[in-house]
């Protein structure tokens, strides 16, 4: 949520996640109680290990002990997904001291390795991801096939089980209308486009997930390489969309990002779309200067803050619709006056 990295006016944050699986034991939605919590048990043993203690200290955190709120809000900083959440037997996190490594345990696979860096650095997250899973390969046997490579619940991670994601911040090429071609080739090149939960959700504030499709056939440093370059390709046409509006619409769009900055300091009820879209529209106009004392971390922090979770845990209480509304207002209002300054 701070913002800091590479390219982080554009690209929020870089993902790799890693699927592994067990040798001998049932995909999780197939083993018993026993087995999957065999799993869980042989994931901890790991965590005692001096090569992972090295990396981070980790804590194991089962989700039976969990409430439904605290998993919402894992949810929503994506430490882990909402199958995770909702169906998961003897199903856990390990997360590291700082969140930028999270290890799903018994979630669609037996491991789900992931690691969370901001800003661009899709190379730093893909080489955390692969120490962390190079210890856990010393103490576990996978599932391995020499000719398919990893085993996998889903076919579609089968081979290396990489999945590297971009989060992108794409306003200047929504509102210039160019957002459908860009996307269109980048579905093309083997990459996908999803909104800022994953599969099937929606493109919430001119966020787009761009992440690998194929992962057999191609080596890891391949795929990342691969979405690495069409990232980069991405960011040049995002900043040349910014520069076209400067000079061609520089009036409307002051006037929109000024319409939204008035709307969030001031408005008393914000619904999540809402918050999503004005939030979007600031962030722009703080990169293109025509905005100054705000920060942009004050945005990166709202973005995820305004969500129905953080409210409800905020709040120490769970809120109606109509309660979350108000408290994300009454949120956003406090934060732009008490964070305005950079």
């Amino acid at each position: 949520m701070k913002g800091e990295g590479p390219e982080s006016d554009i690209v929020i944050s870089s993902r790799v996640r890693i699927a592994r699986n067990l040798k001998d034991y049932p995909y999780p939605m197939l083993a018993t109680n026993q087995q999957s919590r065999e799993v869980l048990e042989q994931a901890q043993q790991v965590l005692e290990q001096e090569d992972l203690k090295e990396i981070s200290r980790f804590t194991l955190l089962p989700l039976a002990e969990m409430n439904e709120l605290q998993k919402m809000v894992l949810v929503e900083k994506h430490l882990i997904s909402p199958n995770l959440a909702n169906e998961s037997r003897n199903g856990a996190v390990i997360l590291s001291d700082n969140e930028s490594i999270s290890i799903m345990v018994n979630e669609e696979d037996h491991l789900r390795i992931q690691c969370l860096y901001p800003g661009f650095q899709i190379k730093e997250a893909w080489d955390l991801a692969n120490q962390v899973d190079d210890v856990f390969e010393t103490q576990l046997e996978y599932g391995f096939d020499e000719r398919r490579g990893f085993l996998t619940s889903c076919p579609t991670n089968v081979g290396t089980g990489i999945r590297a994601s971009v989060m992108m911040h794409l306003p200047a090429l929504v509102m210039s209308q160019q957002i459908s071609r860009i996307l269109s080739a980048v579905t093309q090149v083997g990459l996908a486009v999803r909104g800022i939960y994953g599969e099937g959700s929606e493109a919430l504030g001119n966020l787009f997930q761009i992440s690998n499709q194929i992962t057999l056939g191609q080596s890891e440093e391949e795929i990342i390489d691969n979405l690495y370059g069409v990232a980069k390709q991405i960011i040049e046409h995002e900043r040349a969309a910014r520069q076209k509006l400067l000079q061609e619409s520089r009036i409307r769009v002051l006037d929109r990002v000024n319409r939204s900055l008035g709307i969030l300091s001031h408005a008393a009820i914000m619904d999540t779309k809402e918050a999503a879209q004005r939030l979007s529209d600031v962030r722009l106009g703080i990169d293109l200067g025509m905005i100054r004392g705000i920060s942009p971390n004050v945005l990166n922090e709202l973005m995820v803050m305004s969500q129905p979770g953080f409210l409800q845990q905020i709040a120490g209480e769970k809120l109606s619709a109509d309660e979350r509304d108000m408290r994300r207002a009454q949120l956003i209002r406090e934060r732009f006056t008490s964070g305005q300054h950079v």
